[in-house]
């Protein structure tokens, strides 16, 4: 029985990976579970799959996970989640939160030299050299949860990793790629947020929607598997049926393919190296019919080419990007800026930072918090 810690559980990826317990993961159990603010949700997974621990972000929901819920222990804050991520009996600890809020929970588990399931791309672009100089130091081991990167992690099963070309991670497109440029502007957060293929939260979608999150996804391939970013390339796939593939010195190419399912890449984490009994319906390609490829517009998508220079450039910069992101994202959902204008403050808050070289990871967090503050003037100035 291997017991998994659910960090981010009532987020799409914590739900849809409970909903593997109650189908295909019957040698598992749920030990710890955890939510930002959503304690009713919480409270009702807590009832559900009895876990030891529970943790909500403030003490004022603690009441609501706890009520009906007598045999689970209710912690609070970041240090219920550092408790939770390190528990002694965790087998695997899935980090399924968005954004950089994942950081503190995934170095607990690394220090705990846990096998952690990832599923938080931002916190190894802010700090993945730290985050696999931790890993190594404690044994810990880090199984890649993203759609694009367990496609990789498959295709790479027995293979040396000296004999890759390239890794060619694909992209839907997002909900906006017929959209033309001089339209961004009109884009509200409903349109944005109509995802094709993905169902997923919110600022994830918006980051498919402005390219983003290809680019955040190029920085945690670079740190995953230890490949610069010249060997690293992202195509246009809009049936999302080829989730990456990877090309070899040979000129061969293995590709990983499957219906769009989370369920799929979470399942192979938890259960890696074994597979488990299929969780999405099988392939017809009769069904399919038909596989398309394209370029990425650099224009139409100013964010992702920003990824990758901050990517490339390193040091403190891929923080800040990822945070001023971050910032923009919220206030597009709030409505305060338009969509057009959310690479034009992440590029705001790159140009007016200088990028330090081998940062700890106190000087991170200041330079997350300092994009932050800058994006936040720049809209109120």
């Amino acid at each position: 029985m291997k017991k998994v810690v659910i960090i981010g559980s009532t987020g799409s990826i914590g739900i849809s990976a409970l909903k593997l317990f109650d189908t295909v993961l019957g040698g598992y159990s749920v030990l710890a579970i955890s939510a930002n603010s959503n304690a009713d949700e919480l409270a009702a997974q807590a009832k559900k799959y009895r876990p030891k621990y529970a943790v909500i972000g403030t003490a004022e929901k603690a009441g609501v996970v706890q009520k009906g819920c007598a045999k689970t222990r209710v912690l609070t804050g970041a240090d219920g989640l550092i408790k939770i991520a390190s528990l002694k009996e965790a087998d695997i600890v899935l980090i399924a939160v968005v954004g950089a809020i994942g950081l503190v929970p995934l170095l607990a588990a690394v220090r705990a030299g846990k096998t952690i399931a990832m599923a938080n791309k931002e916190s190894l672009v802010m700090a993945g050299d730290i985050i696999f100089k931790e890993a190594e130091k404690y044994g810990a081991r880090i199984l890649p949860v993203d759609s694009e990167h367990s496609a990789v992690f498959q295709c790479l099963q027995g293979e040396s990793i000296s004999c890759v070309k390239r890794l060619i991670i694909t992209a839907s497109g997002g909900p906006l790629k017929n959209v033309g440029p001089k339209q961004l502007k009109n884009i509200t957060p409903e349109m944005a947020l109509k995802h094709p293929t993905w169902k997923m939260g919110k600022k994830i979608t918006i980051d498919s929607a402005t390219l983003m999150n290809k680019g955040l996804e190029v920085i945690e391939a670079h740190h995953l598997f230890g490949l610069p970013y010249e060997k690293i390339d992202v195509v246009i796939h809009p049936q999302s049926i080829i989730h990456s593939m990877v090309e070899f010195i040979d000129g061969s190419i293995k590709a990983q393919m499957s219906h769009p399912d989370m369920r799929l890449p979470i399942l192979y984490a938890l259960t890696y190296p074994e597979r488990g009994q299929g969780a999405v319906k099988p392939m017809d390609f009769m069904e399919v019919s038909r596989l398309d490829f394209l370029k990425v517009d650099f224009r139409k998508f100013p964010c992702f080419g920003l990824a990758l220079s901050a990517g490339k450039t390193g040091g403190t910069m891929p923080a800040v990007m990822n945070a001023a992101n971050e910032a923009a994202v919220n206030n597009f959902l709030d409505k305060k800026i338009s969509f057009d204008m959310i690479p034009r403050y992440v590029a705001g808050a790159m140009a007016s930072h200088v990028s330090e070289k081998n940062p700890g990871l106190d000087r991170i967090l200041r330079a997350d918090l300092e994009a932050r503050a800058k994006v936040e003037e720049m809209i109120n100035d």
